[in-house]
């Protein structure tokens, strides 16, 4: 289960860097279009972050119940 976890973290990451990827390819043309992938990439650096934070948490727990 905590392998899992951890994909999911990095899958967050992959999303914020093609978020950031289609913001510099798409900001000197719309800039108006690229606000949608700029919430994506903070969202994703959000969630990233929490989710590294669980995951380390429940790890802590799983040691020191053991």
């Amino acid at each position: 289960m905590i392998k899992i976890l951890r994909y999911t973290e990095y899958l967050y990451l992959a999303v914020a860097v093609a978020s950031i990827y289609k913001i510099a390819e798409l900001w000197s043309v719309d800039p108006k279009e690229t606000y949608i992938f700029i919430f994506f990439a903070v969202v994703s650096i959000a969630m990233f972050l929490f989710r590294r934070k669980y995951r380390k948490r429940f790890e802590q727990r799983k040691k020191e119940n053991q």
